[in-house]
């Protein structure tokens, strides 16, 4: 099973090992896992990028819990950089993902996270408000993925938070077309207040109204 497995990710993956006794030294990884330490070395390397483990100084290498997010930033930053018209392909599975698992998503969030929701949207709104004007990009990014908090599925976690990720790295944060901004906010508000109101099927139809939204968008001429 899962023969394209580095040793150093099957010997993470065992129920017991790594996890209570905490992971050796190389050298004695190295023993016992029947590998040179030079390969060990560059499992060990790729576990890191992936975000398995932290090697630090004085503690060595740990083990870190489980998350999807920086597997996808590495291939998605890669995948941009290679060609621009990858980061629409992946906002298109964003939406998707978004829109399949919404209804589901916000039958689970508590009273405090609805207003945590709204306490975003005010806050969003001071600022596109103030003088002079500012971008809610922060809290347009945490309004979307508060909304997925209690799935309890990481593989969507991971998905989402990679899109916001490369979101920042194409510059879409910076842009500043206000018009765009204060539409976005007020379906974020209409959808946020069919959240509270248990309007979920409403609540989903903001959501997709206010993603069309992307289509009409300039791509900001910054991106590197």
């Amino acid at each position: 099973m899962f023969t394209n497995l580095s040793e150093f990710l099957k010997y993470l993956a065992s129920p017991e090992e790594a996890k209570i006794n905490g992971i050796p030294p190389l050298d004695k990884l190295s023993e016992e896992l029947g590998i040179n330490r030079a390969s060990l070395r560059e499992q060990v390397a790729v576990a890191r990028a992936l975000g398995l483990v932290a090697v630090k100084p004085r503690t060595g290498t740990q083990q870190l819990p489980y998350t999807f997010t920086p597997a996808l930033q590495q291939s998605l930053g890669y995948a941009i950089l290679c060609d621009r018209n990858n980061f629409e392909s992946y906002s298109d599975l964003r939406t998707h993902v978004e829109s399949a698992y919404f209804c589901q998503a916000v039958e689970y969030l508590t009273e405090d996270d609805i207003q945590e929701l709204k306490a975003l949207v005010e806050q969003a709104w001071e600022k596109l408000r103030g003088n002079p004007a500012k971008i809610p990009h922060q809290e347009h990014r945490d309004l979307h993925l508060l909304i997925y908090r209690r799935l309890n599925n990481i593989f969507v976690t991971g998905i989402l938070e990679a899109y916001w990720e490369a979101y920042e790295a194409v510059h879409l944060n910076v842009f500043t077309d206000y018009t765009y901004l204060t539409n976005v906010w007020t379906y974020h508000s209409d959808m946020i207040d069919a959240i509270e109101r248990g309007a979920y099927k409403t609540a989903h139809q903001f959501l997709m109204d206010h993603t069309e939204l992307i289509a009409a968008r300039p791509n900001p001429q910054s991106f590197k």
